[in-house]
């Protein structure tokens, strides 16, 4: 029912509403003033703080471990193994030292264990319902990660995601030619289930392969394997990742609070993150000088991919930036890699960060002049528990890597027990670990080492590599 108002009521409405009216218009004003104002600050800021070129944002702590989000960073890692290789206790471990950090950590759950405890006997299955458990475990185990993943991505924290297993383990359990068939029925490839979707690997190998005396089933209620069947499954979990830029196996060769503590370390490394001795680091990187190249036929499984490196313009001449572009079958990832100089007498890091295609051809416009882009076809494969990155350059590029052949590894063996667990049929010529004439850096430099200032005389290499190599340059391919 409408309500009818007199002269006087209406009048003193008018009123009221034209100051109500004039008090939202000196608020609004107050309030673009005080927009202006922010503005004009973030513009100052900027003006004084831009990233230099190759430069990637810092990272910015505000209150309660908040990030900026142009700054927060979602790490993917999948934790995988063999039966009883510590994934229960790694993932708790890495969950209160990140969340210690100020970090938020999720963690994925397994999803075979999630579906097998709900009745499921794989031996009671029938050839083609094994088939279709498996792949339908595969769209259930995605569709679960994506649900951390999205969480992570709106989190306005720094975030961890810890899956137990991942998508590639799924083909340790059935036959190639079953895999290679439902990847291709289903239009997945690697690149993408692999190597751009978690950012690093961590095997952690089973009691089963060299502490057998900690083997045990006891304690969890899905599992039943033997010790020798337990070996041959962390082989199988192992190899299902070869080809992964960022796989890291974490063997029995220390005690288990070692073994704990390398995992973090490993991490850490990866993120950048400066841990000082809290951990006790061990792990190295290490380079290797090979000669005549063997037949396929005597390498174990492996994966080949096609790599390409660009330098960037850096925010100084003890920064190095660059790109890198991997791929396999035209499918490919995408990562920056920025390389800090020491501060304050700790060791140097370097910070990798997952790109987009977009970001990584904007990114491009930024390459330095003075380096040659650098060809490799990178093969990755894993014999005696170690992972190996075997690089063979490519042309175009200097002549003084023409023929070039390069093996990495990271490990924290030494002595006998590293020597053992080299591949025997490769041809190592001798250990080139920070020597400046084997960087990536100093080999793509355009200009002649003995006439250039940009020759790194410094060894670039990650934290923990070896000290004390000669940096007198050396004659490779008759330069």
């Amino acid at each position: 029912m409408a309500t009818l108002l007199s002269n006087g009521q209406q009048s003193v409405m008018a009123t009221t509403s034209n100051g109500q009216e004039q008090q939202q218009k000196q608020r609004q004003r107050q309030q673009d003033e005080l927009e202006q104002q922010e503005q004009q600050q973030q513009v100052e800021i900027r003006k004084s703080s831009s990233p230099k070129p190759g430069a990637m944002p810092s990272l910015k702590l505000n209150r309660m471990g908040s990030v900026s989000p142009k700054d927060k960073r979602v790490y993917k890692i999948v934790l995988t193994g063999g039966p009883c290789g510590g994934k229960t206790t790694g993932q708790s471990r890495l969950c209160t030292f990140f969340e210690n950090l100020g970090w938020k950590v999720f963690r994925v759950p397994e999803t075979a264990t999630v579906l097998l405890s709900g009745g499921v006997k794989f031996s009671d299955l029938t050839e083609k319902e094994a088939y279709k458990f498996q792949e339908n475990l595969i769209r259930t185990m995605v569709q679960i990660e994506n649900t951390y993943f999205e969480l992570g991505n709106s989190s306005n924290r720094n975030c961890l995601i810890i899956c137990d297993r991942g998508v590639m383990d799924a083909s340790a359990y059935i036959s190639k030619d079953k895999w290679e068939k439902m990847m291709a029925g289903n239009k997945w490839n690697p690149v993408e289930m692999r190597d751009n979707r978690y950012n690093q690997i961590l095997h952690l190998v089973s009691a089963a392969n060299g502490a057998e005396d900690f083997y045990s089933t006891e304690d969890h209620a899905c599992r039943s394997e033997g010790v020798d069947l337990a070996r041959e499954l962390d082989y199988k979990s192992a190899a299902a990742w070869v080809g992964h830029p960022y796989f890291d196996v974490i063997d029995n060769s220390t005690n288990f609070e070692t073994k704990m503590n390398r995992m973090i370390e490993s991490v850490c490394q990866k993120l950048g993150i400066d841990i000082g001795d809290r951990l006790q680091a061990t792990s190295r990187k290490l380079k290797y000088l090979v000669a005549l190249l063997p037949p396929d036929s005597e390498f174990p499984p492996f994966q080949d991919f096609d790599v390409v490196h660009h330098y960037l313009q850096s925010a100084g001449p003890k920064v190095q930036a660059r790109l890198r572009k991997r791929g396999q079958k035209n499918h490919w990832s995408y990562i920056h890699t920025q390389r800090r100089p020491n501060v304050h007498g700790q060791a140097r890091i370097e910070v990798k960060t997952q790109l987009t295609h977009r970001d990584y051809m904007n990114l491009l416009a930024q390459r330095d002049d003075a380096h040659f882009t650098i060809y490799k076809k990178r093969r990755c494969f894993l014999i005696n528990n170690q992972y190996f990155q075997l690089d063979i350059y490519k042309e175009p590029g200097h002549p003084r890597c023409k023929g070039l052949v390069l093996l990495e590894t990271y490990s924290s063996l030494t002595g006998d027990a590293l020597k053992n667990c080299m591949p025997k049929f490769l041809n190592i010529v001798k250990e080139v670990t920070g020597d400046p004439d084997y960087s990536m850096f100093n080999l793509s430099l355009k200009e002649d080492w003995s006439t250039t200032k940009k020759f790194c005389r410094s060894a670039t290499h990650v934290k923990g590599a070896a000290n004390g190599v000669s940096s007198t340059p050396l004659l490779l391919n008759g330069q």
